[in-house]
């Protein structure tokens, strides 16, 4: 008995010194950077209306077309169905831990999680599961669930979903309702956020070994709607789940408010506008103000059956532009993408294509106080670029950097002369009206486009390009065949963005977009094969920032080095979001500050 008493006193000494990371109680939400704003009694978030009439149903239409519901997996990775996992209709089918707030930078509100305890050092965290959570077949959520869907994406997953689980030293299920992550080096502050984020599956409706496969078989999820009818590449139906156990949580109190959603699919983009005006589409978006301006010249927006409006936000603009395959030896020089850089007319194309509604993309961050632009960089900063001198010309340290700025005639010498001088400087000359390369061959290149649109500002950039004989084709392929090439980075050009959207709380998804690592990556967002130790460098500080000051110092680093690699030429924008849409339908009185969202809008009854 004295052995057993002594070996239980030493067994609780050890346990009571062994170092654990100090937990926080159970909180409703958590915060990349401060506290999250809402509190525990929050109903709603404040951008919806959280008594929006139910029921109707809506029609939203895309150019492209599908041939897999599983949205997460390699194969089809980029002709996937929407509205599966939908940034922009909403996760209809599959769902999270934790509900991103987008009236913030960067919090999270309990889901399928109704609470979470984090460490202060975020080397883990728990989630405690709503123990009302349930999937649409009616079996509940369970920590099981939370394991198979990281063992299931680590093995046959896709980017960024396979990597995950090189971040976690340790999953472990604590409770009936329970589900602990403890992190390894490898991981940084945000690493929490994403795991939160990451949508979960039902261990008893998937197969791991057939995982990777693709299926038109409608999934079991816990989302809000069910997939009630499948047409192969032309059209997916939605139906609310009647069951839905999710309604009462208040981080989707207002949201998902139709009782039917139809996704059409369209070969192109004006197939897609005719089907718009004949009422078919609730929903038009096109980003160009000349052109719908233009196309909503028919009866029914005469006649105000069809609402045109738009939507302030509060984000930096996404960049896009045409960018590079860094991959091949002709553009792996950064002075030959710094000259063809400076060869885009904006002013041209403002004033012929947009009516001067436009304004020049010129930073990663724009309008934020993360971007470099006006912003000299600080000894922190300075140190951050220390150890990769010369990485960054002295106008982009300074902040003052800008790209030529035309006569916007379409002919003027002096930025054709400067870009040529700059290739000429490095070796490239011209022969019987042809650029050579030092090598002594031609200099030209191909550039993918996907619509009339990406055409036509491919053509502008054409004719520049000629002047000073560089030969340019355009080559114009359908959904499936660009986003094909994408993913096996099979293209030497074409017209791309940073991202799906921009952030005011940037973070893991830059690896994606820019790291090394994901520029060998096959379906990555690294299209232009940035691989860079220096911009790995800049991410990993970014993640790893503790203070808010660390961290905008390490987002300009990025900012600053993003621009002066110049993988991409960027275009314009404009901070507006716009929409056309039937007026049988409508939305919530504020917009948060990540723009309009979709899944808070219902359909006006009768």
């Amino acid at each position: 008995m004295g052995r057993v008493l002594v070996w239980l006193i030493t067994a609780i000494s050890l346990f009571t010194l062994s170092p654990r990371p100090a937990m926080s109680e159970p909180k409703h939400a958590i915060a990349m950077q401060g506290e999250p704003a809402l509190p525990p009694d929050y109903t709603h978030f404040d951008y919806v209306n959280p008594d929006a009439p139910k029921g109707g149903s809506i029609t939203y239409c895309v150019v492209g077309s599908f041939d897999n519901l599983n949205p997460f997996i390699l194969k089809s990775l980029r002709t996937t169905a929407r509205g599966m996992m939908d940034l922009t209709y909403g996760n209809l089918v599959f769902e999270p831990l934790m509900q991103r707030n987008y009236d913030e930078a960067f919090s999270l509100y309990g889901l399928l999680a109704d609470s979470a305890d984090m460490d202060s050092e975020r080397k883990s965290i728990e989630f405690h599961l709503n123990p009302n959570a349930k999937w649409s077949d009616g079996e509940p959520v369970t920590p099981e669930d939370v394991l198979f869907t990281y063992d299931v994406f680590t093995d046959k997953g896709r980017p960024p979903y396979n990597a995950r689980m090189s971040l976690i030293a340790k999953l472990e299920k604590t409770g009936d309702h329970s589900v602990r992550f403890t992190f390894n080096d490898k991981a940084n502050r945000e690493t929490p956020m994403i795991i939160a984020l990451t949508p979960i599956l039902p261990k008893h409706a998937f197969d791991k070994e057939t995982f990777d496969k693709t299926t038109l078989k409608p999934l079991i999820g816990s989302g809000p709607y069910t997939i009630a009818q499948v047409a192969p590449g032309q059209r997916i139906v939605f139906k609310r789940n009647p069951d839905y156990w999710g309604k009462d949580v208040p981080a989707k109190r207002g949201f998902d408010n139709y009782d039917q959603i139809t996704i059409e699919y369209f070969l192109n983009a004006n197939a897609k506008l005719e089907a718009f005006k004949k009422g078919l589409c609730a929903i038009d978006d096109d980003g160009d103000p000349v052109k719908r301006e233009r196309d909503l010249d028919f009866p029914a927006f005469h006649r105000g059956e069809v609402v045109s409006e738009t939507f302030d936000t509060g984000i930096p603009p996404v960049v896009t532009g045409f960018l590079f395959n860094t991959r091949l030896p002709k553009f792996s020089n950064p002075v030959v993408r710094r000259a063809l850089g400076m060869l885009y007319d904006f002013e041209w194309a403002n004033k012929n294509l947009f009516g001067g509604k436009y304004t020049r993309t010129m930073s990663y961050w724009q309008n934020s106080e993360l971007s470099a632009l006006g912003h000299p960089a600080d000894d922190r900063e300075k140190a951050l670029l220390a150890p990769y001198p010369g990485r960054v010309p002295p106008d982009v340290m300074d902040g003052t950097w800008k790209p030529p700025v035309t006569d916007g005639s379409g002919q003027d010498r002096k930025v054709l002369k400067a870009a040529f001088d700059l290739l000429k400087s490095i070796g490239y000359h011209v022969q019987d009206g042809t650029m050579l390369d030092p090598d002594g061959k031609p200099f030209g290149f191909e550039i993918l486009t996907a619509s009339q649109d990406e055409e036509r500002l491919a053509g502008i950039y054409q004719r520049t390009l000629e002047k000073i004989g560089i030969n340019v084709s355009i080559r114009s392929l359908d959904g499936d065949q660009i986003q094909s090439r994408k993913q096996r980075f099979d293209f030497e050009a074409l017209i791309g963005s940073s991202g799906f959207n921009n952030s005011l709380s940037p973070g893991f998804e830059q690896l994606g977009r820019w790291s090394s690592e994901a520029a060998k990556a096959e379906g990555s967002f690294n299209l232009a094969g940035v691989a860079d130790p220096a911009v790995d460098a800049a991410i990993e500080a970014m993640l790893r920032a503790r203070s808010k000051e660390d961290y905008v110092a390490a987002v300009r680093v990025l900012d600053r080095l993003l621009i002066s690699g110049n993988y991409m030429v960027p275009m314009q924008y404009n901070t507006q979001q716009w929409l056309a849409y039937w007026n049988y339908l409508e939305h919530p009185k504020k917009t948060p500050i990540f723009g309009y969202q979709l899944p808070t809008w219902w359909r006006k009854p009768n």
